[in-house]
């Protein structure tokens, strides 16, 4: 393997290794420092909120994230208070939700300070040249890899000039495989801690989905570079 398809294969399973490592941190933490009392605690607030729980739940999240609040426990803790399946539409929603916040804000409100934040950023700008040629598999790609941290394409995408539809299907798209990957490897932890016994079920979850996010990593990598190759040939047939 070359040097390039090592670096290749690196980034494309990167998602999944970290997600292995955040989900043994989790259990040392669970048992060394008694968090499962504390999310019992959680659990207990949240369902006394009702059907609003989850809502709440959404909405916290949101406001987080758009705040710039790293959300990653808020991820892997959905999945211990609602289970897999409304863990990832509750974080699905909210993630949603800040990317959007943060899009418009950066876009309508505080253009400025936005703008003198990613100033000088050469990394952004080429986020922003590739946005205009390609839209929305731009937006898909780097949500799907960690190219850049949440925060900045919530807030750089507001300065380029990707529509808000697009920019908000293509967001919500490609955060769902981290979302399930996450969420999932929180219930997974709750429900081994509980049962002492792995849940395979979920197990299997996680490791198809693993699979199925570095498919598209490096589908939407070469058909990336596909459309920048035929844009560049573009380029130098007019000139």
């Amino acid at each position: 393997m070359t040097e390039s398809g090592t670096a290749r294969f690196a980034k494309t399973w990167i998602r999944p290794a970290l997600l292995v490592l955040a989900v043994a941190a989790a259990l040392i933490a669970v048992r060394r420092l008694g968090l499962g009392g504390r999310i019992g605690e959680l659990r207990l607030w949240i369902d006394s909120l009702g059907s609003w729980g989850p809502v709440v739940y959404a909405l916290v999240y949101g406001i987080a994230t758009a705040l710039a609040v790293p959300a990653s426990v808020l991820t892997v803790a959905a999945g211990a208070l609602f289970g897999s399946v409304v863990g990832v539409v509750v974080v699905s929603a909210g993630s949603t939700l800040g990317a959007t916040l943060a899009f418009l804000l950066a876009r309508w409100a505080a253009r400025g300070v936005v703008s003198r934040w990613l100033a000088g950023n050469e990394r952004f700008a080429r986020l922003d040249a590739m946005t205009e040629r390609h839209g929305a598999i731009v937006v898909a790609i780097t949500r799907l890899v960690p190219l850049f941290p949440f925060t900045v394409l919530n807030y750089g995408f507001g300065l380029t000039r990707v529509p808000l539809a697009t920019y908000v299907l293509w967001s919500w798209l490609g955060m769902i495989p981290g979302t399930i990957l996450y969420v999932v490897g929180g219930d997974t932890v709750v429900r081994s801690l509980a049962d002492g016994q792995v849940p395979w079920s979920l197990v299997g979850v996680l490791g198809v989905t693993g699979a199925g996010l570095a498919w598209l990593v490096r589908r939407a990598r070469r058909t990336l570079a596909e459309r920048e190759a035929a844009a560049a040939q573009g380029r130098k047939e007019k000139g």
